[in-house]
């Protein structure tokens, strides 16, 4: 039986405390009154323009020359900026809530598809996996609680169908608010944590009662109940992504959007299954997993990060090349404020993954996988941070306290979760059938 070491619990203990205080910090200081952000903007202008200037669509005025029409401008950007800078700790916290529930998310997924298959290598990692998938329910609550509230107790900071002055005036919301409306938001968002939590909880269940059962009953049912999942997943997951993620540029749709956002949180859960593998080996635990399943691991890290890669180009090379403005505008906004971000990402997401793991001997050694995988998660937060900030931040957007602090928060929280639950069963399925197998597994 693992044991949740005093050292890492209060670590994951700091984390969240540390991690409190600065999301608290960022919300206080993201209010700002409309006279301090048109003296912040007009020392911007002042920087950028050797004079006072009123910005609107990009064109800039002296302020010997502001008209009352120039200046009611220069009013309602000021407000639009005041508005953006109080969205930053709701969409920082936003950001890193999503990125870890989706880690648990795609680990109960990978795990289905184990199971499923009848995979022969992967069964001495299950417990592993079960373990992760125990920060589901939890993280997902928050995420959409964070959604909620924001629209709620907050003032819209996230999903802009959410507020009906904008709703009033946007015909193409209008036409979409049968779908994008807060009940059936909720309604939907219940719905699919409550299918991902059932399958978690039987599946988890099964397989405890398989370690001391005399048949394989429990094994039978599991496989039953993942296939059953695997097609549940693949409608949830995809109105997950367009109801959580791509919703808040609700003029803009993409019809492989459901698609890459799973290539990202797979390849986010295989690398952090990966991560715990390591640290449990180097802890004297998982005795029974040698090199050749460390290797399988970080195959599958390497091959989904090719996949998210197609994923990735496909969808911006077609929407690129087609130059519908209505379409188009998703990436003119990335490209034109998010440059570094944006491209940034697909260097960590694709060209490290491949030139590090491209070797067969690399992917055995376990520091370099995790050298690996700590780049590729911190690549597939920036993924997810540029399909959140740019709707809701616009060109406001920074790395600091908000976000570093977030993901502080829910790394904490993850850690506490996720080896709390290794502590409730032993770490090998010692009654599943194919554990022999997968003992011995070698190339």
């Amino acid at each position: 039986m693992y044991t949740f070491s005093n050292k890492l619990r209060t670590f994951s203990f700091a984390l969240i405390i540390l991690g409190l205080l600065g999301v608290g910090y960022g919300f206080m200081t993201s209010h700002k009154s409309l006279e301090e952000v048109k003296t912040m903007l007009a020392e911007e202008a002042s920087e950028h323009g050797g004079t006072h200037a009123v910005v609107e669509n990009n064109h800039a005025t002296t302020a010997h020359d502001v008209t009352a029409e120039e200046a009611h401008h220069g009013d309602e950007h000021a407000e639009h900026v005041q508005h953006q800078l109080a969205n930053r700790p709701w969409s920082a916290l936003y950001v890193a809530a999503f990125f870890f529930m989706m880690i648990s998310l795609g680990i109960l997924a990978f795990y289905a598809i184990q199971i499923a298959a009848q995979a022969g290598w992967s069964p001495v990692l299950f417990r592993v996996m079960e373990g992760m998938t125990a920060y589901l329910l939890p993280g997902a609550l928050i995420v959409v609680g964070i959604a909620v509230a924001s629209g709620t107790i907050g003032h819209y900071n996230l999903f802009v169908w959410m507020d009906p002055e904008v709703v009033a005036h946007d015909k193409l919301i209008q036409g979409k608010s049968g779908w994008l409306n807060l009940p059936w938001f909720v309604i939907r968002g219940l719905i699919f944590i409550t299918g991902w939590s059932l399958y978690r909880y039987f599946s988890r269940k099964f397989s405890i009662a398989q370690d001391t059962a005399e048949d394989t009953s429990n094994f039978k049912k599991s496989f039953r109940i993942s296939a059953a999942f695997l097609v549940f997943f693949i409608y949830t997951e995809s109105m997950m992504s367009w109801d959580w993620i791509m919703s808040v540029d609700p003029h803009w749709f993409s019809t492989l959007f459901g698609w890459y956002v799973f290539a990202s949180m797979f390849v986010s859960g295989i690398t952090v299954l990966s991560l715990i593998t390591i640290y449990l080996k180097s802890r004297n635990y998982l005795e029974f997993v040698n090199e050749n399943h460390l290797h399988d691991v970080a195959k599958f890290m390497f091959a989904f990060s090719i996949f998210w890669t197609y994923l990735w180009f496909s969808q911006f090379m077609l929407i690129w090349y087609s130059n519908i403005p209505e379409e188009v505008t998703y990436f003119v906004t990335r490209f034109g404020d998010y440059k570094l971000p944006f491209l940034g990402m697909v260097v960590m997401n694709f060209v490290f993954p491949i030139l590090m793991l491209m070797n067969a001997d690399f992917k055995r050694v376990p520091w370099f996988v995790v050298m690996t995988g700590l780049v590729i998660l911190a690549g597939h937060y920036i993924d997810i941070f540029n399909m959140i900030m740019p709707a809701t931040v616009g060109d406001r957007w920074f790395i600091g306290i908000p976000e570093i602090s977030s993901v502080l928060l829910f790394a904490g929280l993850f850690i506490f979760v996720v080896f709390t639950a290794l502590t409730k069963a032993p770490l090998l399925v010692k009654g599943y059938p194919f554990r022999k197998e997968s003992e011995h597994f070698h190339y």
